[in-house]
């Protein structure tokens, strides 16, 4: 009997202490305005247990009984520590920090000496800076290029609308970290073409051979109801994972000086983990990095030895200068000599933009990828941090080297671009994509295209081979709006004299009576030389006031909320309320929640101060 109660009695400690074990703390992390937070690293403290809030601002945790305190962290805001006492739910609210703080500006001294990097026989020269404060002074040295918005155009005399497809989609999330900082973002950080891409539309797949289908819907303007709206929409066709061709990639990793932040390389590190674990067996991986100078960290790793990779990955640290250039040079080098025929050759450049040490320029980082991009090597641009950010610099690398950009602010972001995204992002299925739409003045009185002003195409470059253009990747979509005031509506726009030569085109059979515009493009297989074209007739709406589809309300909706940041000359009757109310009407079914964070995201705007002025 004895041994049965005892017996009994040790069950009863098993079960106890697998239940404290099994024991998980949840809780909900918002900031002051009560919004949640996504992408909050939880984490406790002293510990390599961690996990991040979902886009409702929940998380859930194991607790195991020794640790005590909870560390919350995410960029842009305060850090919270929490001790634990027993307690299953916790929850908590952030602040908001400034986006610039009180620095001292630094003179520095470099010396540079020779480095072995991680565990590797691999050196480099690494350049050690030494800093001189002079000065307690507020600074912030992020660059953004100017962005001059497009105007209303005359058909009669430009009857053409020529550009490049953008499936960037850096600055929503570039936006959204400005925000959750508790600062409106600054005016040239806001493009609206990729803002509008940064989101799922319901188009439909292709149907025929073509790597991409192409869609139209016209319905009247929200912020002007005198005028309309054209929503041109391209869905690319979704390749399995399984069927994606082998992979080469050439990790190229900054770990200069001033990636040494929480939100840099430790994140480009969690990022970077993300995607060794999507690795076939058939994918390999080299490592290029870049400080004071570049080196190799890993030579080409098949995606089996995926803890040779991510040992690699572990050993960086960051400290010195920065040689993108030199890096870029490397990384391409690398990528060539493992080149796989007919496989995704592709660099992924995970960097603050701040390149400081010997080739450095926009012009002269344009030149380079411009010329590498010849051997069939496409890049992913993926930014990080604050403060020293250049967007600019970044943005001309992605456009320039046949690639893609995002801007990765936190772990959710990360997550969403190598596991949710994983084709569009490593895989291309169409390169040097233009779109060319031509209006018909009998119909048109004027138009505007809405975004994509670093785009802009001349009319002859559409059909010369030779002019670079966008690439589109597995599953992704592009979506442009195209403002347009029709005939008959009195209101002012630029104008020119009646031309002398040339004279409207009439059909005496009336066969474009109905026909307000013709959308042409043109794409280039991936590893093809030759253009194939193509063409749709947008037809004049029969009813302007038809009902709308949720694509056009959620596109219309984040097209004006990005008039009300860049608080545009032609947002019209644009309101943040307004804003909200078109974006909850294209919400769909919202399954990642993307939606839900974009209307808590204008709502912090509004008590920011954005308003119409």
């Amino acid at each position: 009997m004895k041994t049965i109660l005892t017996i009994i009695a040790v069950l009863t400690i098993m079960v106890t202490v697998l239940a404290v074990n099994a024991q998980t703390i949840t809780g909900k992390v918002t900031d002051e305005k009560k919004n949640p937070l996504h992408g909050v690293t939880v984490a406790y403290k002293n510990s390599s247990i961690t996990t991040t809030t979902d886009l409702k601002g929940e998380y859930k945790i194991a607790f195991n009984g020794n640790d005590q305190w909870l560390v919350f962290s995410l960029v842009g805001k305060e850090t919270v520590e929490v001790k634990i006492d027993n307690q299953y739910r916790i929850d908590v609210v952030l602040k908001a920090k400034p986006v610039t703080e009180k620095k001292s500006k630094q003179i520095e001294i470099v010396d540079c000496r020779e480095m072995i990097i991680g565990n590797t026989a691999a050196s480099a020269v690494q350049c050690i800076s030494m800093n001189v404060a002079v000065a307690d002074q507020e600074f912030n040295t992020e660059d953004y290029s100017t962005i001059n918005e497009n105007g209303f155009k005359n058909p009669i005399n430009q009857p053409l609308s020529t550009f490049s497809i953008d499936v960037d989609n850096a600055s929503y999330s570039n936006i959204r970290r400005f925000i959750n900082m508790g600062q409106l973002p600054p005016k040239d950080a806001v493009r609206i073409e990729e803002m509008i891409n940064y989101f799922d539309f319901d188009y439909k797949q292709p149907t025929d051979e073509k790597p991409f289908a192409v869609s139209a819907e016209i319905a009247t303007c929200p912020w002007n109801s005198k005028h309309n709206v054209l929503m041109v929409g391209l869905q690319g066709e979704e390749i399995e994972k399984a069927n994606i061709p082998p992979s080469n990639l050439v990790f190229l990793l900054d770990v200069s000086g001033s990636m040494n932040a929480d939100n840099k390389l430790p994140l480009v590190k969690s990022a970077m983990r993300m995607l060794v674990d999507e690795l076939r067996p058939q994918d390999k991986v080299s490592i290029v990095v870049y400080a004071g100078a570049a080196g190799l960290v890993l030579d080409a790793t098949p995606g089996t030895n995926k803890k040779k990779i991510l040992d690699a990955l572990e050993n960086l640290s960051a400290g010195g200068s920065t040689a993108g250039g030199e890096g870029l040079r490397l990384a391409y080098k690398v990528a060539g000599e493992n080149l796989i025929e007919k496989g995704n050759n592709r660099i992924i450049l995970a960097t603050d933009g701040d390149f400081n040490v010997g080739i450095s320029s926009d012009s002269e980082m344009e030149k380079i990828v411009s010329e590498e991009k010849q051997k069939g090597i496409f890049i992913t641009v993926l930014g990080f941090g604050m403060g020293n950010y250049k967007d600019n610099k970044l943005e001309i690398i992605s456009d320039k080297g046949n690639g893609n950009y995002a801007y990765i602010d936190n772990i959710q972001e990360a997550r969403k671009i190598f596991i949710k995204e994983f084709g569009g992002t490593l895989y291309t299925i169409a390169k040097d994509v233009k779109i060319q739409i031509e209006f018909n003045p009998e119909k048109v009185k004027a138009y505007r295209l809405i975004g994509y002003e670093n785009r802009l195409l001349n009319a002859e470059d559409f059909k010369d081979d030779k002019k670079d253009a966008g690439e589109m990747g597995s599953g992704h979509q592009v979506t442009a709006l195209y403002e347009i005031i029709p005939i008959g509506v009195d209101t002012q726009i630029p104008d020119v004299d009646k031309l002398k030569y040339q004279q409207l085109e009439k059909s005496s059979s009336n066969s474009h009576n109905h026909e307000m515009a013709t959308l042409k493009y043109r794409y280039k297989e991936p590893d093809g030389n030759s253009s194939i074209a193509d063409s749709l007739i947008i037809k004049e709406p029969k009813n302007r006031n038809t009902e709308t589809s949720a694509n056009f309300n959620l596109a219309t909706g984040i097209a004006q909320f990005g008039m009300l940041l860049r608080n545009s000359e032609y947002k019209g009757n644009s309101t943040v309320d307004n804003t909200v109310e078109l974006v909850k009407k294209g919400r769909g079914s919202d399954e990642e929640g993307y939606v839900g964070e974009l209307i808590r995201l204008i709502e912090s705007a509004k008590s920011l101060g954005l308003s119409p002025l």
